[in-house]
Formats: structure tokens, C-alpha cells, sequence
């Protein structure tokens, strides 16, 4: 393993082999000659060789010195490069990029952005896994995640690319047969559809209007998984669907779907982009946070 001491003296003696003498090798590097000489001296009692031939004004480099010379010239060659691949991968998106997102979202809209972003980026490799499970990024090697809602993991860095309302809901065949609730608490009596999502308390809807706050326990004949699922049981008429704005607008302007309880507010669906760290982005993972906000700002 290289150390920063050993990086330090092959660029030391490549300067001092450069420039041919310990005076000239002072200027180079800000330093004064007896310390060049001083550092030479350490160096060879270090290596237990001679590594250069000294007189009053030139030096000149003994086999051993070649020798490390040639090497140091590799590795300092090789450690350049290194830093410029690097430099390339942060300034121009390349590489692989994974990337976690629900189902029914990842499907419909990520999945069709990420085809916009390969022919944008063609540098960048992308792997879009869709979940609805909550996923760690860094035990399951994600460069980011794109979930609805509140952050999964606090510990994460994230963006917000989109706001996004929830609303009650239902067809207005449900509501003109079972009648139109006024308040939370009528929701209890009604068929409300239930979304099981993670961990999340199934079927318990928490209401806000000002500073009043209702949390009711609903239930109903149908419940999934799958958010598209449970959207097209509401417009058939099934029951009452909590659902966020994104989801449901159109419905509400065809006037497939009303707004039920109007006055209520429910947390919010907030679209985010999170990451595991802010510091030192790659630029592919950069490049598509910058695309997703770019893409749903002009939506």
C-alpha cells in the first residue's frame, strides 16, 4: 500500500531529478537548498542506497536512482490519470446508476423519464429496480431512490422534485347511492377502499381542518397493495380512496371522481428524490436529480 509520505517523496525526487540540482529543486518547490539536501539524505538512509551522485553545482543519478526514478515516474503517472478519470466521472455523467422506485409510478412515469435520460446521457448505464417495499440504499447499493411521502430514513439526503396534495375521493355512483359524508367521523359507516403500503397503520386516515385533527379508523370490502388497483376500484365505485393529486387529477376534472370532505386536509404525497449523501455526488447521480426536477417542474 502507497502512503501520502511515499507519494511525497517520489514527487520530491522527481523534481529533483527534473531540475538537476539541489538549488534549482529548492526553488521548485519553496523550499530552502539545506532542507532539499536534508530530505535527499533522509530518503537514501530510508532506502539504504545511493540515489544520487552530488557536486558543487549539478547532481547526477546513480543506478539506484534510475531505478527509482522509473518507478516513481510510473506511479505518479498512474496516480494522475487516476485523478483525471475521477475529475471526468464528476464532471460528465458516466458510469452505472441504480435506481429504486414504487411500482405503479416507476412503471408509468419513472420508467419512461429514464428512457428521456439514457438518450440525453448516453455515457450512463441505468438500472431501475421497482418496489413498493422500503429499501436501504447504501446495504442495497442504490445511488438514489424515488418515493411519494415522507422520507423513509432521516439519516437521508433528499430533494423534493414535486408537490403533491391528497384527497378523499370516490365515484359519484358511490356517493349517490350511500350519500356524501359531512364529517370525519361518517367515514367509519362508509366503504372506504384501504392502500396497504410497508408498515404503514392500514386503514387509519388522519383528517386537519385548521386546528382541529380527526384520525378514523375506516374499513371496507376492498383493500391491495397496488395503488392502480385500488384507483380503479374507486372509479368503478366501490368506496372512498385516499389518493394524491398526481393520481387522481384528471378524474376530478372529467368529473369521474369527486373531492369528498373538501374542507380536510391529509398529510401530503410530496415526490422526493433521496440519496445517501450530499457531499461529492457522482455526476450521473447529479444529472438525473437535476433531470427529475427539470422534467416534473415542466410538467
Amino acid at each position: 500500500m502507497v502512503k501520502n509520505d511515499n507519494l511525497s517523496e517520489l514527487a520530491f525526487f522527481s523534481v529533483l531529478a527534473r531540475k538537476g540540482s539541489l538549488s534549482a529543486a529548492a526553488r521548485e518547490l519553496d523550499i530552502t537548498p539545506p532542507a532539499v539536501t536534508k530530505r535527499l539524505a533522509q530518503m537514501e538512509q530510508r532506502l539504504g542506497v545511493r540515489l544520487v551522485n552530488r557536486t558543487t553545482r549539478t547532481l547526477s543519478l546513480t543506478s539506484e536512482g534510475e531505478l527509482y526514478l522509473e518507478h516513481a515516474s510510473r506511479i505518479l503517472g498512474a496516480m494522475k490519470d487516476m485523478e483525471e478519470q475521477l475529475r471526468a466521472g464528476r464532471d460528465a455523467p458516466q458510469g452505472l446508476l441504480r435506481v429504486n422506485a414504487t411500482l405503479g409510478f416507476g412503471r408509468t412515469t419513472i420508467a419512461p423519464l429514464v428512457s428521456k435520460f439514457a438518450r440525453r446521457y448516453p455515457e450512463v448505464d441505468v438500472q431501475l429496480q421497482l418496489t413498493d417495499r422500503p429499501i436501504n440504499l447504501v446495504e442495497e447499493a442504490f445511488d438514489l431512490g424515488i418515493r411519494f411521502g415522507e422520507l423513509p430514513d432521516t439519516r437521508l439526503s433528499a430533494r423534493r422534485i414535486m408537490s403533491n396534495k391528497r384527497f378523499l375521493c370516490a365515484a359519484p355512483t358511490y356517493l349517490k347511492k350511500y350519500g356524501t359524508p359531512v364529517a370525519p367521523e361518517e367515514l367509519a359507516g362508509h366503504n372506504c377502499i384501504v392502500h396497504r403500503q410497508n408498515d404503514d397503520a392500514h386503514g387509519v386516515w388522519r383528517l386537519q381542518k385548521g386546528s382541529r385533527s380527526d384520525t378514523v379508523k375506516v374499513g371496507g370490502r376492498l383493500s391491495s397493495n397496488d395503488g392502480d388497483v385500488v384507483l380503479n376500484w374507486a372509479l368503478e365505485g366501490h368506496g372512498i380512496l385516499v389518493r394524491s393529486e398526481w393520481d387522481v387529477a384528471k378524474y376530478l376534472q372529467s368529473g369521474r371522481l369527486r373531492i369528498v370532505l373538501p374542507d380536510y386536509t391529509l398529510a401530503p404525497a410530496d415526490l422526493f428524490v433521496f440519496y445517501a449523501s450530499r457531499r461529492n455526488l457522482p455526476a450521473r447521480v447529479r444529472a438525473f436529480i437535476d433531470f427529475l426536477a427539470e422534467e416534473f417542474d415542466a410538467g
